[in-house]
């Protein structure tokens, strides 16, 4: 799949995303720009994803845990149906809408949902764990469900980096399971599931509309539960409380979403899962400066051990 080149007016491709080729059209499938373009935009990802545990505790701040996921839900709804809105874009097919409900289940209530339950017990570093294991979660279901094999250094590469982030994961928690460890491992099961479907959905149609139409799917429940948990819940809204939130809804849930998909759509489900690996550590570093968590000296030695593991799993 190609990449629009950098010269494309850059409203156009906000608001219509990159003209890229589908399988089977003719157009060469490419390395090279395409490749490294689809890396960029899945480390973006990675690196907005990142702030989400963090941003979840400050959110927690002021808000209940039913209103911070109700409410991110549709503030994302909001700004997703405002993009679809303003590239006049035509409600997808029938044979999309199966995959768009697994992203939706998965991305926008079930993973939001479940991990901001566990961090009501849980530390960031600690629920880093679920991210840890999501790579190799979302590779193995991208496997089964389009049927790929990949080689047996790939796995071996992907298994190695998982073990190191859980283990690290695990230190700076002392491994002892909780009801948040609960919601973190079922967290994992669904979101991996809607990585991969939308993975496989963005390259039929632009990543952006996959999200944006998950989002705006959601929005009449998510409007629904936002007034009832906003009713039920204690509501203090401090400076912190506020921007976790809209970082939540923006940065999180939309745009990190957006260009995730575009980075899948380019290099593969498999390969961009396995930039995930770095996610732990980037959200441990805000950890640290965003909420003062203290981490071990074993930060840099699983660090480097990492991203060894990335670089194996790129090259496979």
């Amino acid at each position: 799949m190609r990449v629009k080149d950098s010269a494309t007016d850059a409203a156009t491709i906000a608001v219509n995303g990159p003209a890229e080729d589908v399988p089977g059209n003719g157009a060469p499938a490419g390395r090279g720009r395409p490749a490294t373009g689809g890396v960029l935009l899945a480390a973006a990802g990675v690196a907005a994803f990142s702030l989400t545990f963090p941003a979840t505790a400050w959110a927690l701040e002021g808000l209940g845990p039913w209103s911070v996921t109700t409410c991110r839900m549709v503030l994302a709804g909001l700004i997703a149906a405002g993009f679809l809105l303003a590239g006049r874009v035509p409600p997808p097919a029938r044979r999309h809408w199966p995959g768009l409900l697994a992203v939706a289940g998965g991305t926008v209530v079930g993973f939001p949902l479940l991990t901001t339950l566990a961090l009501r017990t849980s530390t960031t570093s600690h629920a880093a764990v679920v991210v840890g294991l999501l790579p190799l979660t979302t590779a193995a279901y991208a496997a089964v469900r389009t049927r790929t094999r990949h080689s047996r250094a790939f796995w071996v590469a992907a298994l190695a980096g998982a073990a190191v982030v859980i283990g690290f994961a695990l230190e700076q928690s002392g491994g002892a399971p909780t009801l948040g460890d609960l919601y973190l491992f079922a967290a994992l099961l669904v979101c991996a599931a809607g990585y991969a479907e939308g993975g496989r959905l963005a390259r039929e149609m632009p990543g952006w509309q996959v999200i944006g139409w998950a989002l705006v799917g959601c929005l009449p429940v998510a409007v629904a539960g936002a007034a009832a948990a906003l009713y039920a819940e204690p509501v203090r809204l401090t400076g912190h409380a506020v921007a976790g939130l809209l970082w939540l809804a923006a940065g999180s849930q939309f745009l990190g979403m957006l260009v995730w998909y575009r980075g899948m759509a380019a290099i593969g489900v498999a390969r961009a899962s396995q930039l995930q690996l770095a996610q732990p550590l980037l959200t441990l570093v805000w950890s640290v400066s965003l909420l003062g968590e203290h981490l071990s000296p074993a930060a840099p030695v699983a660090a480097v051990a990492v991203l060894v593991c990335i670089a194996v799993t790129q090259r496979r």
